[in-house]
Parts: C-alpha cells; sequence; structure tokens
C-alpha cells in the first residue's frame, strides 16, 4: 500500500466546473478554451504566443518540422532525458547526436557540446557536415530537466557562433527561470507539457511557445492536418465549406475539454511551485543533517527551480560502493525496499543510450556517456506534491536512513 506517491495533481471544485462549462457548451474539441489557456500559458512564460498539442512529444515534433528538421540532418541532445527527445528527432527523420551532461544539474554539458560541434563536423558550403555519415547539423535541442533551466544563454551563443537552430524541450520547466527570464522567452520554440507529473496537467498534453508570429500560425496550421483555417473560425463563418489543405499535416489537437481543465490549473500553477520550492528547502535540510548518502539537487546561482521532480543521487564514496554498476543494483534493491514500505520512488529519467532502440541503432556503450549513466543508475526522485507535510517528509528520510541502516 503506497502512502506517499512520487507525486499527485493538485485539484479543486474548480477544474470540474471548467471541464463542466464545455460540456455544456457542446463545444469538446480544439475551440475557444484551447484558445483560452493558450493565451493565459503564454502571458504567464512572457512570450507572445502558445500553439497546445496533444502532448509534450508532439509539441516537439511539430516545432522541429516548422524549423526544418529533417531527414539527412542531425540534431544535438542530450544523452540523459526522457525517450521522447530523441523520438521527436527521429520522427522528423532526422538523426539524434547525443552529448552527455553535468551530473549535478542533470542538464546538457555546455563544453562536450561544443567538443561535438568541433569534433564530428566539418565545414562545407556554408553548412556543419558529419565527417562520418555526411549529415547537415541543424541545431540542437536542449532539456531543462525536472525544472531547472539549463545553460541556454551559453548554448544560444554556440548556435549563433556556428549558425545553429535552438528548440528547447522544456517538459518539465514551466515557471522555470534563468536570471528572471521565463523558459521560452529566450528567442527560440520552447515545448512544455501538461502531463499529470508535472506541475500542472490537462490529463496529457503540450504546447509549443514562442515569439515569432508566423512559425505559430505555421504551427496551427499543421497540427489541424495541415489546414489553413480553424475549427472555430470555420464556426464564425461557412463552417458548411471544408478548408483547404496545402500541406500535409498532423492532428495534434488538444480538446476543449483539456483546455478548460488547464484554465483551472494555470490559476494554481505560482501556489504549486512555491509550495514544492518550501517543501524541496526541507528535503535540502534533512538530507544534510540525517541522509549523508544522498546528494541532493542543486540550484546554481541566477536559477529558479520549480521542482518538477526532486531528484537526488547516490554517493558511492558514503555508501563504500566501487562501481556505478554496483550502485546501480543497490539503488534499486534499496527503492524496491521503499515501496514495500508505502514509499514510491523512481529513478529521475533514463539514459537514451541505454535503450534498446537506440543501443541497437547506433552500438552505444554505457561508457559512451559515463555522466548519463551514472545518473540513469543512481539517481532517486523522492515524493513532492502539495500537501505533503514536513512531518510527512521527515517519516519518508527516517524511513530511508533506517532501510540503509539495515544493511
Amino acid at each position: 500500500m503506497i502512502r506517499y506517491p512520487v507525486t499527485k495533481p493538485f485539484f479543486s471544485e474548480e477544474e470540474l466546473q471548467m471541464i463542466g462549462t464545455a460540456l455544456d457548451s457542446g463545444w469538446v474539441a480544439q475551440g475557444p478554451k484551447v484558445a483560452e489557456f493558450e493565451k493565459q500559458i503564454a502571458a504567464h512564460e512572457g512570450v507572445a504566443e502558445g500553439v497546445a498539442t496533444t502532448s509534450c512529444t508532439t509539441a516537439l515534433h511539430l516545432a522541429l518540422s516548422v524549423s526544418g528538421l529533417k531527414a539527412g540532418m542531425d540534431a544535438i541532445a542530450p544523452a540523459f532525458t526522457f525517450v521522447a527527445t530523441e523520438n521527436s528527432i527521429v520522427m522528423t527523420g532526422a538523426t539524434p547526436v547525443l552529448c552527455d551532461i553535468h551530473q549535478e544539474t542533470f542538464n546538457i554539458d555546455v563544453e562536450k557540446l561544443r567538443q561535438i560541434i568541433e569534433t564530428k563536423y566539418r565545414s562545407g558550403n556554408g553548412k556543419l557536415i558529419n565527417v562520418e555519415s555526411g549529415n547537415i547539423l541543424w541545431g540542437i535541442v536542449p532539456v531543462h530537466e525536472f525544472g531547472l533551466c539549463c545553460e541556454i544563454a551559453k548554448i544560444n551563443e554556440i548556435a549563433d557562433e556556428y549558425g545553429l537552430k535552438v528548440v528547447e524541450d522544456a517538459a518539465c520547466a514551466l515557471g522555470a527561470m534563468y536570471k528572471d527570464k521565463h523558459q521560452g522567452a529566450f528567442g527560440n520554440l520552447s515545448c512544455i507539457s501538461f502531463h499529470p507529473r508535472k506541475s500542472i496537467t490537462t490529463g496529457e498534453g503540450g504546447m509549443v511557445l514562442t515569439d515569432d508570429p508566423s512559425a505559430a500560425k505555421r504551427m496551427r496550421e499543421l497540427r489541424t492536418h495541415g489546414s489553413t483555417v480553424s475549427a472555430d473560425a470555420r464556426d464564425k463563418g461557412k463552417g458548411f465549406l471544408l478548408p483547404e489543405f496545402p500541406e500535409a499535416g498532423f492532428n495534434y489537437r488538444m480538446t476543449d475539454i483539456q483546455g478548460a481543465m488547464g484554465i483551472a490549473q494555470i490559476k494554481k500553477l505560482d501556489h504549486i511551485i512555491e509550495e514544492k520550492r518550501k517543501e524541496a528547502a526541507v528535503y535540502n535540510r534533512l538530507i544534510a543533517e540525517r541522509l549523508p548518502e544522498f546528494i541532493p539537487p542543486v540550484e546554481p546561482e541566477g536559477f529558479y527551480h520549480t521542482y518538477q521532480s526532486y531528484v537526488c543521487m547516490l554517493d558511492l564514496k558514503k555508501l563504500q560502493i566501487d562501481t556505478v554498476e554496483a550502485g546501480g543494483e543497490y539503488r534499486n534493491i534499496l527503492l524496491q525496499k521503499l515501496e514495500d514500505k508505502g514509499i514510491a520512488t523512481r529513478q529521475g529519467t533514463h539514459a537514451v543510450h541505454l535503450l534498446g532502440y537506440y543501443r541497437d541503432r547506433f552500438g552505444f556503450k554505457p561508457e559512451d556517456y559515463p555522466q548519463a549513466y551514472a545518473c540513469d543508475r543512481l539517481s532517486i526522485t523522492l515524493p513532492l506534491y502539495v500537501g505533503l507535510k514536513e512531518e510527512e517528509q521527515e517519516e519518508i528520510i527516517d524511513i530511508i536512513r533506517a532501510t540503509i541502516d539495515e544493511d
């Protein structure tokens, strides 16, 4: 019996009321509620446009497609991220090129990023060409992992230097900031998620944020099969005529039921983030006092962490474990014991190069991306959600302490 889940959404009667208004209106597919939700998210993040989709994965695919990524091209992405990042690149026909990360932040290592560009590519006809495959380097898909922005300013500088494009995977990072600027406001297309594990949820759902009205217009067309006229616009005009479809698009439309739910959720976002930050501070203190075998997440100066997830690393030296592989085996046993005691935990996310499709296609070995490999094997996500009391956090840490001491 799980007493402490890893996370849980924060709902009130308002979500039911808003969904009820959508149902009563008779408009349950994409329509005015989605449009209102888009405006509210964009306003919160300080950008001009939001384009809602069925998930962050489809948001990424949409953003990458309108940015020109296609077969015969490479896109660099972190080796430690949910597989949707690389899958979205593959969906365009392009090839993902993995880059290792920093263990401390779980985000892409910009020095290794530069090293990849300088060693794997040569200049030719104004392009960067992969010396092995001949693919053209399109750009970079950095991830803001677990609610902490990556070093996006440095990444933008590298992209400008080499003439590359950037699309940000901000699935976990709604509300996250770097130097008082929200994710989504760094001049790139940025993709967020409304999955139930995220700060706010529409069940499933995603959105692309942009200050480029032409990109927003094209994404709205492509998400509706390539239609030049939206359903709500048709409803206000000659709705009996079908629109023109000048190109093949996708069905990536969020429903108005989800949009209505999102309108209720966005009102809670700042409160949710504030509560999670308070709880993260409690964990930081308790770990420092009682659990030296855990390395808590960091919040570098100038960054605002939303703690979509509270992800720690095992300290192998404190545990007197010699190898990452042995540490991973220990971690898995520990997580099973905690689950047996009613505490749900997870690994942070996975190292993509260890997953079957990517391992088999590219012949990756664990040691190819050692930081990502370590994070895959040694990361632990602790319960974090609105309503988690300090005394409950103390109990969670005490149970972990006792479980480690059993050995």
